[in-house]
């Protein structure tokens, strides 16, 4: 059962894993020498768990004790409870759920695991905001998507924006990073995937033909700002679009991802 320690000081060492969160640069620190993540909220800390992470310890207010009660006494991290004003101190923004936990991460699956028995996955390049990428993870898990594959330099799924804005669902859609940027839509080829480039290329086609009898699926997403690498867009097998109205020349990353995911899941219902 997880030990209950009472903690009245912002600067107490042993709440190292939360102080300062708003600091990017020293959240990236204590990732790299530790492997740790942050979980925020009920939810979301019992999908990390239930994932296969071990908790190297929590973070609550009194009032959550109780709601998580099975959880501590399933756990032999310790529990720091804090006042939610202490709270707010130590990580630099309210915590409104109440509850953290800082957990261990485990060694991302390899491709060939990844992609085992899946027909629809999303492949992001350069996406750099947590969260696009946690909301890109929302709607590939709600609309039956099997996996997603990220660049080398796309954004951390496991930063704790990302893990907010997905709910949980970087727990339960399986995830890897592809090992090599130049070859990486080869290696989608070479397993049977059709690789969909939604973007504004000349020659792109209505997403929704793009994707029309195509048994497995990859849509591949490029950047907030530049979209896709020319390198990339050459490389897919169809490039496509979601046509626009209004003057309107295309939708924010996320609800791009959204609308083509569920184009491509309707590809089976049609």
């Amino acid at each position: 059962m997880a030990t209950l320690v009472e903690v009245t000081d912002a600067g107490d060492p042993r709440l190292a894993d939360y102080r300062d969160l708003r600091d990017v640069s020293l959240r990236k620190h204590v990732e790299a020498e530790h492997g740790l993540f942050l979980a925020e909220g009920e939810k979301v800390v019992r999908r990390a768990l239930a994932a296969g992470h071990p908790a190297r310890s929590f973070l609550m207010a009194p009032r959550w004790l109780d709601g998580l009660a099975d959880v501590l006494e399933a756990s032999d991290a310790p529990c720091y409870v804090v006042s939610e004003q202490l709270a707010e101190e130590v990580t630099g923004f309210h915590v409104h759920r109440g509850a953290l936990a800082s957990l261990h991460r485990t060694p991302l699956p390899d491709l060939d695991t990844v992609l085992a028995g899946a027909r629809s996955v999303l492949v992001l390049e350069e996406i750099v905001d947590h969260t696009n990428v946690g909301a890109i993870f929302r709607s590939g898990a709600a609309l039956g998507f099997d996996a997603v594959l990220l660049a080398p330099r796309c954004a951390d799924p496991l930063y704790r924006r990302a893990v907010k804005v997905a709910m949980g669902a970087v727990f339960s859609l399986p995830w890897t990073r592809l090992p090599d940027w130049r070859t990486g839509l080869d290696l989608l080829a070479e397993r049977g995937f059709t690789t969909v480039a939604l973007t504004l290329a000349d020659d792109a086609v209505d997403v929704v033909d793009a994707v029309a009898g195509q048994e497995r699926v990859a849509l591949v997403l490029g950047s907030e700002g530049h979209g896709l690498s020319a390198e990339w867009q050459a490389a897919a097998d169809r490039r496509a679009v979601i046509p626009m109205h209004h003057g309107v020349d295309s939708l924010n990353v996320a609800a791009a991802a959204a609308v083509a995911c569920y184009v491509t899941a309707g590809r089976a219902r049609g």
